[in-house]
């Protein structure tokens, strides 16, 4: 009697179905890795635009507070710029009861921050 064994190649394909599974896990954690990455280095670039804004924001207090002015994009040594829009009180968005609203927009590379500020 002759027995036939037909489970010559088992152990090959499960062992490629593992390090297919493997190979899948790996390269979904390495995609999660490089977007946390990317994510993390726009942050920095974030951090460094809101700085710009307020650094704008600071220039405009930093002078005549009776009439501020406008300052038009204004760079700064690390790369990043600067923009200051001055509006009076009671004129577009500005609240009547207000002096001055003032907003600074600060960009870095691809990403801008704004603040402003009302007195």
């Amino acid at each position: 009697m002759k027995i036939h064994n037909s489970n010559k190649g088992v152990s090959l394909y499960l062992a490629l179905m593992i390090m297919g599974i493997l190979l899948a896990i790996a390269l979904g954690i390495s995609a999660i890795f490089i977007g946390q990455t990317k994510m993390l280095k726009e942050m920095g670039d974030s951090v460094i635009a809101f700085y710009a804004a307020d650094a704008g924001i600071e220039e405009v207090l930093s002078g005549d507070r009776n009439n501020p002015s406008d300052i038009s994009e204004t760079p700064l040594p690390n790369g990043a710029k600067y923009q200051v829009f001055v509006t009076q009180g009671g004129v577009g968005d500005c609240p009547a009861e207000k002096n001055f609203c003032i907003k600074s927009t600060g960009s870095y590379k691809k990403t801008k921050r704004a603040i402003e500020i009302t007195y």
